[in-house]
Order: C-alpha cells, then sequence, then structure tokens
C-alpha cells in the first residue's frame, strides 16, 4: 500500500499581512508495507482509540411532502425508523430548514445550485479512505458497506490513491449512485503503473470521473518540487488522453503552497487546494466558512487567469483532540464548522469536499496534528466495516 499523507496549512490574514510562513498541518500518517502470505498488507503502531463523549448530530430527511425518508448522523444515514435522538443544536445542512418536535429536517431534494458535472446530491463533495483499522485494504463488501451509512446527499466522492483496488471499488458505488468520483494519485513515482489502474477500472467508460489529481502536499511536504509535480501533469495528463480521458486533471496541495507557487495551479485544469480552519490557531468552528471565502482571494490573486476555478478539496473540522488556540475539537464545533462551511458555500457547492466520511483509526495521532489525525469522521463515526 502506497503511503498517504495530508498537510494542511491555513494562515490569517494577519499572518498573511506579517508574511508567516507556512506551517505543515494534518498529515497522513504512512504506511508500512510489508509481506504476509504473498499479500501486500500495510501495518501501522501506536494507534491511538477514543471515543466520542457528545452526542452525534441527527438529522431527519424528508420528501418534498414531508413524509420522513431516513435519518442522519453527521452525513451517517440510518433508517429513519430506528431513530429517536433529541434534536441537535447545530444542522449539517445549507438546505432550509423545517422545525419537528424533538428533530431537525430538511429537503433531500437536489439543491438548484449543483454543478452539470454532479446529476445527484447537493453539490458538495466527501473524502472517502478504503483502509481498515489496521491499515489493511477494504473488500468491495466492505466498501458497499460502508457506502450504506454515507448520505445520498453528496454529488462527488474523493480517494487518494490506486492501491487496495480502491478506483474500481469505489467507482462502482459512484456508478450506483450516479454521482462523480475524485481519483487520486498519491505520489509521482510509478505514473505510468498508477494511470494504468485508473484506466482499467474505467473500463473506457470515463462519464463518472469528474477529476484525477497527480500528488497531494507534494510541494507542501517537500516531497517534490513545484517543477516536478507540473512536468508530472502533463505526464499524465498525456497518457490519460491517449486512454480516451478528456476530463480534469489536477494536482492538490494547500491552500499556503499553491499561492506561493501559482505553477501547481496554472497547469491544472482548476485550481485544487486543501485547507483547514482548525489549523489556523485563530478561527472559531463557526467562523470556518467566512475563513475559507477570506484565504481564495488571495490564491486568486496569485493566478495567471484570475477567473480559474478554486476548489477546497479537503476542509472539516476534528471532533476529538487537543485544542489548537482558538480551535477546539468537539462534536458540537466539528456541526458548527461544517454548517458555516456548507453555509458559506451554499450557491457554489462544486467548490467544497469535505473531510471525511469516518474517522482514520489507521493513522497515527501526534502532538504536530494536535492528536487529532484520526478523529475528523463526521459525527465521530467509524466505518461500519471496520
Amino acid at each position: 500500500m502506497k503511503s498517504t499523507t495530508f498537510a494542511i496549512t491555513a494562515i490569517s490574514l494577519l499572518q498573511l499581512a506579517a508574511a508567516q510562513p507556512s506551517r505543515r498541518r494534518h498529515v497522513h500518517n504512512p504506511h508500512q508495507v510489508v509481506k504476509k502470505d504473498g499479500n501486500v498488507v500495510a501495518t501501522v503502531v501506536n494507534t491511538i482509540y477514543a471515543e466520542p463523549t457528545d452526542a452525534p448530530q441527527v438529522i431527519v430527511y424528508v420528501d418534498q411532502a414531508g413524509n420522513p425518508v431516513s435519518t442522519t448522523t453527521e452525513g451517517i444515514a440510518v433508517p429513519a425508523s430506528t431513530a429517536a435522538v433529541p434534536a441537535p443544536a447545530a444542522v449539517e445542512s445549507v438546505a432550509p430548514l423545517v422545525q419537528a418536535p424533538a428533530l431537525v429536517t430538511y429537503s433531500a431534494t437536489p439543491a438548484s445550485t449543483s454543478p452539470v458535472s454532479a446529476p445527484a446530491g447537493n453539490g458538495f463533495g466527501l473524502v472517502y479512505s478504503p483502509y481498515n483499522g489496521d491499515g489493511t485494504c477494504k473488500t468491495l463488501s466492505q466498501v458497499q458497506t460502508d457506502f450504506k451509512s454515507i448520505s445520498t446527499d453528496y454529488s462527488l466522492i474523493r480517494t487518494y490513491g490506486t492501491d487496495c483496488n480502491q478506483v474500481e471499488n469505489v467507482l462502482t458505488v459512484v456508478k450506483a449512485r450516479k454521482i462523480k468520483l475524485f481519483a487520486g494519485m498519491f505520489n509521482l513515482g510509478g505514473l505510468e503503473a498508477q494511470v494504468a489502474t485508473i484506466v482499467s477500472a474505467a473500463q473506457g467508460d470515463w462519464s463518472h470521473f469528474e477529476t484525477i489529481s497527480v500528488g497531494n502536499e507534494l510541494v507542501n511536504s517537500g516531497s517534490a518540487s513545484a517543477a516536478q509535480v507540473v512536468a508530472a501533469i502533463g505526464t499524465v495528463r498525456g497518457l490519460l488522453k491517449t486512454a480516451g480521458y478528456t476530463g480534469n486533471v489536477v494536482t492538490v496541495d494547500t491552500l499556503v503552497a499553491a499561492r506561493n507557487n501559482p505553477e501547481l495551479c496554472n497547469a491544472s485544469d482548476f485550481c485544487a487546494v486543501n485547507c483547514h480552519p482548525f489549523f489556523d490557531g485563530n478561527v472559531a468552528a463557526s467562523d470556518s466558512g467566512k475563513f475559507l471565502s477570506t484565504q481564495i482571494p488571495t490564491l486568486q490573486d496569485k493566478l495567471s487567469n484570475k477567473n480559474q476555478k478554486i476548489v477546497i478539496t479537503e476542509t472539516g473540522w476534528p471532533w476529538s483532540g487537543n485544542s489548537n488556540g482558538a480551535a477546539i475539537p468537539s462534536l458540537s464545533n466539528q456541526a458548527s464548522a461544517l454548517q458555516s462551511i456548507k453555509s458559506a458555500f451554499s450557491s457554489n457547492p462544486g467548490s467544497i469536499i469535505l473531510f471525511t466520511a469516518f474517522n482514520d483509526r489507521w493513522k497515527k495521532n501526534s502532538a504536530s496534528q494536535f492528536g487529532a489525525e484520526q478523529f475528523w469522521g463526521m459525527g465521530g463515526a467509524n466505518p461500519p466495516s471496520g
């Protein structure tokens, strides 16, 4: 299994004015690849486990006639008949709210602002990682089990690599939901093989691929230079075109790294950046949407094409871990942050991919990540399949 690393850095306007250097944050801990019985597996050591201490947020979905359809806990769906939870103080939705006794409901009708590339859902994207708690690969059956607990509201699913047969497995669910896939190649090693894996999964049908990314925060982490990443984008774009893919090809890096190296965006079909208000340290959960809205223009100003589309490809809030100044992990703050982000981008949901569907128990917590690396799953949810 290839290692996977997130490193999100966001700065406040005061830090920007003072030209403070970027801080590396939110790192995916690398997998150690080992052989066992002839099969490749991945192991993670010193994993810390914790349970949520706050009650998850509960939402009931209704149809246009007001009839209950299903219930979710911060995007994790359960049958409506089993719901019996008091109303939350904050709601993960930007659709019009209708107050019902002891529950909060809203219509699951797709928003009119959903982009053409996302025919179902509300336009927002969601991150999903197909790894078991011990770091091993999930099967297709496990992936399908996980998605049974993921709200159908999301129009786009983002993955990060080509290992674990994840492109083919997640694509199976994406096709069934009639939504889109944002597939990724995590590093620059073996680009031809990674492209071949994606091409094999597509089987000549690219209609459900919205974007294919080349690298994730490689410049921010120091794993590659901007020039190397730009060259890789060109290589991958050429290989994919030969295979019949003519959709978006991008690289993903932190907003700060992209601002400092605008050629990353200039070489991409749109500017794809990760940005987490939590790691700024000066942003309260309820101001997350405002923070993202103020950071985007600072990046846009550096681009050759000032009208180039910018997509926040990873953002969210941890529900557990250590505080980072004004940023405090909790379930209620996570719900507040998600609501703030969805509200701020309600007119352009296609520019936001939320992190993440479930807790990443396969990662390793660290002090540099405020002990929160495993705990970004919406509503504190663990994946049902393990």
